[in-house]
């Protein structure tokens, strides 16, 4: 009998065949040669994937930085309209109360002779004196832009914190009672 020296069937032969027919140092060679493809491979995934991060990243600051700066220009026109609209409240608010502090002036002005028959010509002058007082408020009230105001009374509060204190508390004290009924 002959001995088997055909060829082997490559599409029945197996990896393990593949290494018994080749040599030692085709079998180092061939495995080198794997092993550096699967490297190859290996690290040019692993660059697409690092590309692949640095992308969505740089897309994700670029929409950050448009949010950013959507919320910060709507921000922006809302804190506008804000102070605008409390300008205007303010505006209004500081037009009643000078035409409150008139028309307590003229309500106190026009008791003053009243005073005078009851209690003496001396009572119906510190009434007198009183009306003038409260309209020179209104008027200075009046005459006074918002931020003159808020400037006076910041002032106000940082020479006399105590006072400052007190007269929130009263005025606390007054609304509560107001609005309690």
């Amino acid at each position: 009998m002959a001995a088997n020296t055909a060829t082997p069937n490559p599409a029945t032969t197996t990896a393990s065949d593949a290494i018994a027919a080749t040599s030692p140092d085709e079998t180092v060679a061939t495995g080198s040669a794997n092993t550096a493809e699967a490297k190859s491979r290996f690290t040019a995934a692993l660059n697409e994937a690092k590309a692949g991060a640095a992308a969505l990243g740089a897309e994700a600051r670029d929409r950050a930085g448009i949010y950013k700066s959507q919320a910060q220009t709507k921000g922006g026109d809302m804190s506008a309209d804000a102070k605008a609209t409390s300008r205007d409240l303010v505006g209004e608010g500081k037009a009643k109360a000078s035409e409150a502090l008139g028309g307590l002036s003229r309500m106190v002005d026009e008791n003053a002779p009243k005073l005078d028959e009851r209690f003496g010509q001396k009572y119906g002058d510190y009434a007198r004196s009183a009306s003038r007082s409260i309209q020179s408020t209104a008027d200075n009230l009046n005459e006074k832009s918002v931020e003159e105001l808020g400037e006076e009374a910041r002032e106000f509060v940082r020479k006399s914190p105590a006072t400052a204190v007190g007269i929130a508390a009263a005025v606390g004290f007054m609304f509560a009672r107001v609005f309690r009924r």
